[in-house]
């Protein structure tokens, strides 16, 4: 108002018209303020189902993140806040607690890394570093060239005791892209050197189921117990099932003895690694392998076109 005294001398009859002019500018500029102020605020962006499950995860111990033959891979702790690092990050959910993640898909209470030691890190304990570069591929098991969405359908329905996993679902997008992050610089078969699925195993080998059960109580029992059904205090994963309603069922690639036992000289005891002989390996491999487990009726059509291992499950 200074102001504007300053800068003219107004009659009565217009100070009182600019008194009104300012009266409803200010009420104008009130209801604007007020208004304004009334304004819902911006709903916060959505959270997905990959998120949620991210902000929900428990923590999970990684008892073989010191396994002597740890892979060098890209880390996971690098990866910036995309919805596509949101997506490897689930699938490393995925693999280390499988069973409470994917219940429709796991019947029994084992990880992806009850074998893929370490995340799936670990040369000679099947690791996915490299599958990128293996897969597509052809398996005598199925005589068909598998794709790696196949692959991994198969460890759902016989490793895991359940069913496979949509093709194109969020879930097996996410374990790809985790299996696709831990291979990024792996470019052709010329890349996987020392990136063994086992150790080599003698299978000339007869195992003794007796000598077997003997060394499983000396070496293997203080972690998945003397009736093998793995230890889960307060129902909580552990060390897994390796035999019983809670562990793979007959189809699986560990219930061969020759192929359970390459595991288990390339990476059991966990922390005394290498310390069993082949033998030692194979009477283990077998006295476990053949506890009773889950049955996988369509192992009747593996190996159509012949050629089977030994130890085969029939």
């Amino acid at each position: 108002m200074l102001a504007l005294f300053a800068c003219s001398e107004s009659t009565p009859k217009a100070d009182a018209a600019n008194s009104a002019e300012n009266t409803v500018s200010s009420a104008e500029k009130t209801t604007k303020q007020s208004v304004t102020h009334e304004q819902p605020q911006p709903e916060p962006e959505p959270v997905s189902a990959v998120q949620q499950a991210l902000l929900n995860a428990p923590v999970i111990t990684n008892l073989s993140a010191s396994h002597p033959n740890s892979l060098s891979t890209p880390n996971i702790n690098a990866l910036d806040n995309s919805p596509a690092s949101d997506l490897i990050r689930y699938g490393r959910l995925l693999i280390i607690d499988t069973y409470n993640q994917l219940p429709n898909n796991v019947n029994n209470k084992l990880n992806c890394s009850s074998c893929h030691l370490n995340e799936g890190r670990v040369a000679n304990a099947a690791p996915y570093v490299g599958m990128n570069v293996v897969y597509p591929k052809f398996r005598s098991r199925n005589a068909k060239i598998n794709t790696l969405e196949e692959r991994i359908n198969g460890c759902f329905q016989r490793s895991m005791n359940g069913q496979p996993l949509i093709t194109d679902s969020t879930q097996m997008q996410a374990i790809v892209s985790y299996m696709n992050f831990l291979s990024q610089d792996k470019k052709t078969k010329d890349d996987l050197k020392d990136h063994n699925g086992f150790v080599a195993i003698n299978k000339d080998l007869v195992p003794n189921a007796d000598n077997g059960k003997t060394l499983y109580a000396q070496h293997c029992a203080s972690c998945h117990q003397l009736d093998a059904n793995g230890l889960y205090p307060n129902g909580n994963y552990m060390f897994p099932a390796v035999a019983g309603e809670h562990s793979f069922n007959d189809g699986a690639g560990m219930a061969r003895t020759y192929t359970a036992a390459a595991f288990i000289k390339g990476n059991m005891p966990l922390g005394q690694e290498g310390i069993l002989t082949d033998q030692q390996a194979v009477d283990i491999a077998y006295y476990f392998s053949h506890l009773a487990r889950p049955v996988f009726a369509a192992k009747a059509n593996d190996w159509p076109e012949g050629g089977a291992p030994k130890d085969a499950r029939k």
